[in-house]
């Protein structure tokens, strides 16, 4: 007969799962009780200022092609400098990567 271990993945995963459980639960207890609202909670707080809504809308026009370029930058440096140099396959996928790369590079910043 097949004996169940306590390493076995689903066991092991039930038994951790439960402890956080329990551990979640324990702790609850010591936590600080929510008290009640006061009805300006939900405004934004601008040192005792009303602010109108339509000023603190954020926009991230120009904030999200950055973001990409350093990702897709950050990937493109990960993949290439980990590509072992031993065979010619291996180099030719990191050249065809990074061809890849400046074509995403060139959409991005198109005009």
């Amino acid at each position: 007969m097949n004996e169940i271990s306590l390493l076995s993945p689903p066991l092991a995963f039930l038994i951790i799962l439960a402890a956080a459980a329990a551990l979640s639960f324990g702790l609850s207890r010591l936590g600080i009780k929510r008290r009640t609202l006061a009805d300006s909670s939900g405004e934004p707080y601008a040192c005792g200022e009303d602010l109108p809504s339509h000023m603190i809308q954020p926009d991230y026009g120009q904030f999200l092609p950055f973001a990409f370029f350093f990702t897709i930058l950050h990937v493109i440096a990960l993949m290439v400098t980990t590509v072992p140099v031993e065979t010619l396959s291996s180099f030719t996928i990191a050249i065809v990567y990074l061809l890849c790369a400046v074509v995403v590079l060139l959409v991005l910043y198109r005009r």
